[in-house]
């Protein structure tokens, strides 16, 4: 074989990706699988959304090519959400669009990192995260929670090195659902402020929170000196259904920005102009279907929630505030199944129950697992009578 890169070589698969193929394949052979591995809302797209993109297709509007950060009205939308939700002002120029909230992390660790810079990821984080930072010739370096599954100051100040340059926090919190607090987010910014660290705040499930009514606050709410070191990650993926779309965008200091879109233009040159259109509907338009489907993630983590808790072994201990996960930790049920690893006990819940789940290993946590609640009552409350029935069955 000819040569590969060795940065290639070292990116692991996407375990979510991975688990939900080898659910599909089980689906194919004719087995009925319960697929609670995809991190994908089980909603369409809003009509409104669709009607305004097909619209703009019969306008003949979404033809070229566009600016490579974005259109200027889509742009501007995302300054405009942020001001409505978050009470805070963002200029057009401190937004860069790209082709999903994924391209937007790729790229800006593209941008930010040098070969041997470490990046802090408090565990438990998205699977995507590490292996993006090692694309860039960075090194991801894993801070273990707290019980809380929270990191804290003190935990940070213990890992930071001088190769340090950024942190990645992630609110609401894939695989957890944990929200971290403003008094929370003050006291690590404050302290990535301190060490003049790079924040990278994921906020793409800041739309979904439950049991609250104020929204997620998000770094950009803090004080202007924690702003100034911060890059927000969002898109319309979960909020509006839209995973397929791939519309993500970045919002940081003007001059990162400038950086970013300098690289994209060799990367991927624009988004495409079809998927812009629709996210300016998205976001512009009445936003009551948003309200529509958190009713029903609430729904659902209430119902799933003390059916997960009941289950023999499985402990969790919080109860999620937002995203559509639960992340249980089953230390206990993988010695009652004699299981020596996540994955192996993951691998007999499909085997056996017909559930597909994702391993703690993947978010940098073993002896948890990943529980998607993305789909309707009728599948969860099966899926989870699979869960118990297994774990009743004795080795």
């Amino acid at each position: 074989m000819r040569q590969v890169s060795q940065r290639a070589q070292a990116v692991r698969p996407s375990a979510t990706l991975q688990a939900s193929q080898r659910a599909r394949d089980l689906q194919a052979s004719g087995i009925d699988v319960i697929n609670l591995g995809l991190g994908q809302p089980d909603f369409p797209t809003p009509a409104p959304i669709k009607a305004a993109t097909v619209q703009a297709i019969n306008a003949d509007q979404v033809d070229g090519y566009t600016a490579t950060p974005g259109i200027a009205p889509l742009r501007q939308a995302v300054a405009d959400r942020m001001a409505a939700t978050q009470n805070v002002r963002v200029t057009a120029d401190q937004v860069v669009v790209t082709t999903g909230a994924k391209m937007a992390l790729y790229t800006l660790f593209q941008v930010l990192l040098n070969p041997g810079d470490q990046v802090l990821l408090p565990a438990p984080y998205w699977v995507s995260y590490a292996e993006q930072v090692k694309l860039a010739g960075g090194t991801p370096v894993d801070v273990a929670p707290t019980a809380s599954l929270k990191v804290t100051s003190a935990q940070l100040e213990a890992a930071v090195t001088p190769k340090t340059v950024a942190i990645v926090l992630n609110s609401p919190q894939n695989p957890s659902g944990l929200v971290y607090t403003a008094e929370e987010l003050q006291a690590i910014g404050d302290w990535a402020v301190q060490h003049d660290l790079w924040i990278v705040a994921d906020e793409i499930y800041g739309d979904l929170v439950y049991d609250q009514a104020a929204p997620v606050p998000s770094m950009l709410t803090l004080d202007q000196t924690i702003v100034d070191h911060t890059i927000v990650i969002n898109g319309v993926s979960k909020t509006y259904a839209m995973t397929g779309w791939r519309i993500g965008w970045a919002i940081g200091p003007v001059d990162l920005m400038t950086t970013m879109t300098r690289a994209l233009s060799h990367m991927t040159g624009n988004t495409a102009a079809v998927s812009q259109a629709a996210a300016v509907a998205a976001l512009t338009q009445d936003q009551a279907p948003v309200g529509e489907m958190k009713r029903h993630f609430q729904e659902r983590l209430d119902t799933v929630y003390p059916l997960v808790t009941a289950l023999q072994g499985f402990e969790l201990v919080h109860k999620p505030q937002g995203a559509f996960y639960l992340f249980p930790d089953v230390a206990q049920a993988m010695a009652l199944k004699h299981c020596a690893t996540t994955e192996d006990f993951v691998n007999r819940i499909l085997d056996e129950a017909h559930v597909a789940v994702v391993a703690g290993e993947a978010f940098g946590l073993p002896h948890h697992l990943r529980i998607s609640y993305a789909t309707d009552l009728v599948t969860l409350r099966e899926a989870l009578a699979r869960l118990a029935t297994f774990m009743k069955t004795t080795d």
